[in-house]
C-alpha cells in the first residue's frame, strides 16, 4: 500500500504492527481480525453481523473467475454452505494490510482435513462493516 499511511499486521504470536512509527489502532485491522474470528467459530450470524446488508462476495470458484454473490441472504448462503460441508476447515491469516479507512488485503491460508489452499482477499470495508469481499487463490 506503498508508503501511504496505512497499518501492515503480520500474522504470528501476538501480532506485529509495522507502519514505520508508534502502534496504532486500525479499525479495518480490527474488523478482519472479528470477521476471521467469526469463521472460524462457525457461527454464520457473527460472521453475518460484521457485513454491509449489500455485501459483495466473489468466490474463488468455479474457475476461472469464480461466482458473484450479492447481498446479505445469498452470502449467507455460500458462506452457510462451506461451513456445513467443511466442519474441521480453519482460516489462518498469514498477513493482512490496510488503508486505515475503507480497504484490506488479507493473504490466507484455509485447511481441511487433508488439505489447504492459500489466497488472498481484497476488501472494501464501509460503515464499519464488510461491504465487498474478492477471493483468489493459488493454483
Amino acid at each position: 500500500m506503498g508508503g501511504g499511511t496505512g497499518a501492515r499486521r503480520v500474522a504470528g504470536p501476538g501480532w506485529t504492527w509495522e507502519d514505520g512509527g508508534m502502534p496504532a489502532a486500525d479499525p479495518v485491522l480490527d474488523l478482519m481480525d472479528r470477521f476471521t474470528a467469526a469463521l472460524n467459530s462457525r457461527d454464520i450470524d457473527a460472521v453475518l453481523a460484521l457485513v454491509t446488508d449489500d455485501v459483495v462476495f466473489e468466490s474463488t470458484s468455479p474457475a476461472p473467475d469464480g461466482a458473484r454473490y450479492e447481498g446479505r441472504d445469498a452470502v449467507r448462503q455460500i458462506w452457510g454452505q462451506m461451513l456445513a460441508e467443511t466442519p474441521q476447515a480453519r482460516f489462518s491469516v498469514e498477513e493482512q494490510f490496510s488503508d486505515g479507512t475503507a480497504r484490506a488485503v488479507v493473504r490466507w491460508r484455509y485447511d481441511w482435513g487433508e488439505g489447504h489452499v492459500r489466497g488472498v482477499d481484497i476488501i472494501r470495508v464501509r460503515d464499519g462493516r464488510v461491504a465487498e469481499s474478492l477471493a483468489y487463490v493459488k493454483g
